[in-house]
């Protein structure tokens, strides 16, 4: 008996330890093969002493094994397998000491668990929902030259950023130009498309990848990831491919000295539908 508890305090005590090392070597800026090691330590001791004390400490509470019927067991049996169970919660509580080692052990895991969750970050809360599209920004191609009225010709496409943020993943667009009667927008929507001129989110709403093919004579964008194809002239919705969703439409106009602007950020989340799968 002595034997059985002393080699339940030395599992949870190996526990304890491995979980503060792992600490350790993760503030030291980890190394996958210690802390491989030490989670091994630390959930395997938490295991062994488990498996030891029921084995060793509490052999004389007996096993009760029974046929699984398909009707609820009658009240003696439930009565029975309630008192079985008291039986051991009183002797773990009984033996303290082991009892305490037992809940340190899992206090240093637990611990253990969080330094991995604060390396994540920050939680994103609203970012996955803006992009840096912000009213009056001006829209610029890929070296930062501004876009005007006169920039494309009918039938031509671009890729575009907001002034000051060229390169952004989230923030980049296709600017098309079709003749403008051609458009079959809503009439909120044909607003923020002067004179032909459409921008629409460039991210794919399948898988995220960049949409950068434009079909002039039908008037469409094709994603190349998985063929994926968008109607300009309906809203870029889906028109053929795995897509399910519109690409966003960026809302623009027209400044007094013919560059284009943004009138706000794009009229729905950017990229795959992850936020309305409800």
């Amino acid at each position: 008996m002595r034997s059985a508890e002393r080699g339940v305090a030395i599992a949870f005590s190996l526990a304890a330890l491995a979980s503060l090392g792992l600490c350790v070597v993760y503030l030291r800026g980890g190394q996958p093969q210690a802390e491989g090691a030490l989670l091994f330590l630390a959930l395997g001791g938490i295991g062994a002493g488990l498996m030891l004390w029921a084995k060793r400490l509490m052999s004389d509470i007996g096993e009760e094994t029974q046929p699984r019927g398909l009707r609820p067991s009658p009240r003696t049996e439930r009565r029975t397998s309630a008192e079985a169970m008291l039986e051991g919660v009183d002797e773990i509580r009984r033996r303290r000491f082991l009892s305490r080692l037992l809940l340190g052990a899992g206090a240093a895991l637990g611990i253990a668990a969080l330094f991995p969750i604060r390396s994540l970050g920050r939680a994103p809360r609203g970012s996955l929902f803006t992009t840096p599209w912000r009213a009056g920004a001006k829209l610029v191609n890929a070296e930062g030259e501004l876009i005007t009225r006169d920039t494309l010709e009918v039938g031509s496409f671009t890729t575009v950023f907001p002034e000051g943020d060229v390169g952004s993943a989230d923030g980049q667009a296709v600017l098309i130009r079709v003749e403008p009667g051609q458009l079959r927008l809503p009439a909120d929507r044909l607003e923020d498309a002067p004179e032909g001129i459409v921008a629409f989110s460039k991210i794919c709403t399948h898988a995220g990848c960049p949409v950068g093919l434009y079909l002039a004579e039908t008037h469409q964008l094709r994603c190349p990831c998985h063929q994926s194809t968008f109607d300009v002239l309906d809203g870029a919705n889906p028109a053929y491919g795995p897509a399910a969703r519109a690409l966003p439409q960026l809302p623009i106009g027209i400044a007094d000295d013919g560059s284009l602007y943004a009138k706000g950020d794009f009229s729905e989340p950017v990229g795959p539908s992850f936020w309305n799968l409800s």
